[in-house]
């Protein structure tokens, strides 16, 4: 019963890490470069976020390597802010844009950037740990109409079901 129990919990704290087959997270990522605020431009729906607009993510790098995520929101709905503090670890090298983030104690889900704007790092396409989660971030409020086309080229490609995007008010 011990060993069963032991098996139920590490699935419990692992089940939402890994990605979708078709996806591969990028590499020579810099965190350094990643950090700060980002904007909300598309995602797919989700019950922790949804409903929201203006929703931003900021994300601090800490003294031991881990990241600090801020997520913000507002609620048309109640008309008030909201706001969700969180953890990222990377899953392997600190080189390879593949973190596991919790924002419930010992929980952790994937955040796999799989492209990458990589000049400044201006837009990046993230997936959680299937084709349920996908969000399109950017440094600026708006993006150029072609990254919001090679976005839906890209997810489409990988098996995300585009025709169900959300595309955020950051107003």
């Amino acid at each position: 019963m011990k060993i069963i129990s032991l098996i139920i919990v590490f699935f419990l704290l692992t089940g939402c890490l890994g990605m979708p087959n078709s996806v591969k997270p990028i590499s020579n990522f810099d965190v350094n470069k990643y950090k700060g605020k980002w904007y909300e431009i598309a995602r797919l729906d989700h019950s922790f976020e949804r409903g929201l607009s203006r929703v931003t993510a900021q994300y601090t790098v800490k003294d031991d390597g881990s990241v600090l995520v801020i997520n913000r929101g507002f609620s048309d709905n109640e008309n008030k802010w909201t706001e969700a503090e969180g953890k990222a670890y990377f899953v392997n090298e600190n080189t390879e844009g593949y973190l596991k983030v919790s924002f419930f104690g010992p929980f952790y889900g994937s955040y796999v950037i799989f492209e990458l704007e990589r000049e400044n790092y201006q837009y990046a396409f993230v997936s959680g740990p299937n084709v349920d989660y996908l969000w399109l971030l950017s440094k600026t409020p708006t993006v150029k109409p072609e990254i919001i086309e090679k976005f839906i080229l890209m997810s489409k490609e990988r098996g995300f079901n585009t025709n169900n995007l959300i595309f955020v008010s950051q107003k």
